[in-house]
C-alpha cells in the first residue's frame, strides 16, 4: 500500500528553469511493504539463522540426554549396553553395575571379571594400576593415553582402521569365535617384531590391531585393550562378530564387574588455590616487574640535597613583609619579639624626630624624648625598653603607648617649645651611660 502527497514546491522568487510564477508538483510515496522486506531482509534472515540454530540445539541437546550413558549395563538405548549384560545374566553371570572405585573394591573377587570404561578420564595412573592388579580379567574399552601408560607402556595408538574387513587371526579363542569385527574403528599398535606379553587380534596393518591382550608378569592378570567401543553398544553389538568378542571377553567368569567411573572417583581436594590456578609463569615475570620498578625509581627519583639559598628575582612590598613576619609572630606566640621590633622602629624614628643621629644612645633618646614631652623618663624607659607584654591586649596597649609617644614627640618640636638642637645636646651632657647600651641600629 502506497501513500502518495502532491505539494507545490516552488518558493516565490526561486522558480524552476527561471520562470516566474506557477509551482513544481512534488509526489512522496510511503514504502510498500515489499520495499521494507527488501530493506529489512539481512536482519530477518539472521533472526530466522538463530532461531533455527536454537532449535537444532535444543533437539541435539535433548537427543543426547535421551540417550543417557554410553556402554551402560542399565541404558536401552543404542549408546547403551544393557543387551549385552542382559544376555550375560542370562548365561548365569553375575553382572554388578559400579559407579566409583569403593563399589569395585567390594564387588570384585579373585576371579572376577572388570569391563572399564572411562571416557571421561576420572582415574590417574594408581587407580587404574589398582584396578588391574584386583582383577583376574579386566576389559578396558576404548582406553586413553593415561590409561596406556599405567597399563601397557608399549602400547600406542594406532589411528583409524582403513582395512575394509577385519579377521581375528590370533591365538584368543574370544577373537576366533568371532572371527569377523566391524571395520572402520580405532586401532591400537605394538611394537614391530612382536612382544612376549602382548597379543593383537584383528590386524589391519602388520603392527595395528583392534584387540591387544596384555599379561602381567607379576600377577599373571589378563588386560584385554578394545579400542573401539561401538563393539559393546547396543546398536551394533549384533553386526559382525561383536557379540562373540563382547560375551567372549566378559563371559569367561562367573562374576562381572562393570565399571564406569564418575566424578566420585576424583579426589576431593577441595578447591584450587590461587597459586594452582596461576600459571607457571606469573610469579617470576612479577618478581622481574617489581625489581624493575625499584631501579626506575632510583633511577628517574628526584634527589634531595642540601637547602641552597637563592636569591629571588622579585621585590616583596614592605607591608606584605610586616603582615608575614606579624602572622609568625602570632602563630608562635611571640609577643616580645614583636614588640621589639616595633620598639626598634620607634626609637630609630624619635631619635631622627628629636635631632639626634642613628648613632645615639639610647639613654640619650629616651631622655631627650622625656624632655621635650614633658613625660617621666621611667615611663619613657618602660615603653621603650622595659615592659614585657604577656597577651595579645598587653600588645596591643604598648604599640599603642609607641605611637602615642612618637605623636608626642613630633607635636613637641613642631610647637618649637624646646629646640631640638639644644634638647640634644643637654640630653647628652646629663646622661653618659656606658658603650655596651648604645642602640644597636
Amino acid at each position: 500500500m502506497s501513500v502518495t502527497l502532491t505539494t507545490d514546491a516552488a518558493t516565490p522568487g526561486r522558480n524552476s528553469g527561471g520562470s516566474s510564477g506557477g509551482g513544481v508538483p512534488t509526489t512522496v510515496a510511503t514504502p510498500t511493504l515489499r520495499a521494507l522486506l527488501r530493506r529489512s531482509s539481512f536482519w530477518i534472515l539472521a533472526f530466522a539463522g538463530i532461531v533455527i540454530v536454537a532449535i537444532v540445539g535444543v533437539l541435539v541437546s535433548g537427543g543426547s540426554h535421551a540417550a543417557g550413558r554410553a556402554l551402560a549395563g542399565d541404558n536401552a538405548a543404542p549408546a547403551g549396553s544393557m543387551a549385552l549384560a542382559e544376555v550375560l545374566r542370562q548365561q548365569g553371570v553375575t553382572v554388578t553395575l559400579a559407579d566409583s572405585l569403593v563399589e569395585v573394591r567390594d564387588a570384585v573377587g579373585p576371579d572376577s571379571t572388570v569391563l572399564l570404561y572411562d571416557a571421561n578420564g576420572y582415574l590417574d595412573g594408581d587407580q587404574l594400576a589398582e584396578l588391574a592388579a584386583r582383577a583376574a580379567r579386566t576389559v578396558v574399552v576404548a582406553p586413553d593415553f593415561l590409561a596406556l601408560q599405567a597399563l601397557a607402556p608399549t602400547v600406542g595408538f594406532g589411528g583409524v582402521s582403513a582395512a575394509s574387513s577385519l579377521q581375528a587371526d590370533c591365538s584368543l579363542p574370544a577373537a576366533n569365535r568371532a572371527e569377523e569385527l566391524l571395520p572402520g574403528g580405532d586401532t591400537l599398535s605394538i611394537p614391530q617384531g612382536g612382544h612376549p606379553l602382548l597379543t593383537g587380534c584383528f590386524a589391519s596393518s602388520t603392527d595395528t590391531f583392534s584387540l591387544v591382550q596384555v599379561e602381567n608378569a607379576t600377577t599373571g592378570g589378563l588386560v584385554s585393550l578394545v579400542p573401539d567401543a561401538r563393539v559393546f553398544n547396543n546398536e551394533n553389538v549384533t553386526g559382525y562378530g561383536n557379540a562373540a568378542l563382547a560375551l567372549g571377553l566378559l563371559g569367561e567368569s562367573d562374576s562381572l564387574v562393570w565399571y564406569l567411573p564418575t566424578l566420585a572417583d576424583l579426589p576431593r581436594t577441595g578447591p584450587p588455590s590461587l597459586a594452582e590456578l596461576t600459571p607457571g609463569w606469573v610469579s617470576p615475570v612479577a618478581v622481574l616487574l617489581v625489581l624493575a620498578a625499584v631501579a626506575a625509581a632510583f633511577w628517574r627519583g628526584r634527589r634531595f640535597g642540601p637547602l641552597v639559598a637563592e636569591n629571588l628575582p622579585v621585590t616583596v612590598k614592605a607591608s606584605e613583609t610586616m603582615e608575614g613576619r606579624a602572622r609568625l609572630y602570632a602563630r608562635s606566640n611571640a609577643r616580645l619579639r614583636a614588640l621589639d621590633a616595633l620598639r626598634v622602629g620607634a626609637v630609630q624614628r624619635l631619635a631622627r624626630a628629636v635631632g639626634l643621629g642613628r648613632l645615639a644612645q639610647l639613654e640619650e633618646v629616651i631622655g631627650t624624648v622625656a624632655q621635650i614631652t614633658g613625660s617621666d623618663p621611667n615611663e619613657v624607659r618602660r615603653v621603650l625598653v622595659n615592659a614585657n607584654p604577656h597577651s595579645d591586649a598587653q600588645l596591643m596597649a604598648l604599640s599603642d603607648a609607641l605611637q602615642a609617644l612618637e605623636q608626642a614627640a613630633g607635636r613637641a618640636v613642631m610647637a618649637g617649645a624646646v629646640p631640638a638642637a639644644e634638647a640634644a645636646a643637654s640630653a647628652s651632657r646629663e646622661f653618659s651611660p656606658p658603650p655596651a647600651e648604645r642602640m644597636d641600629p
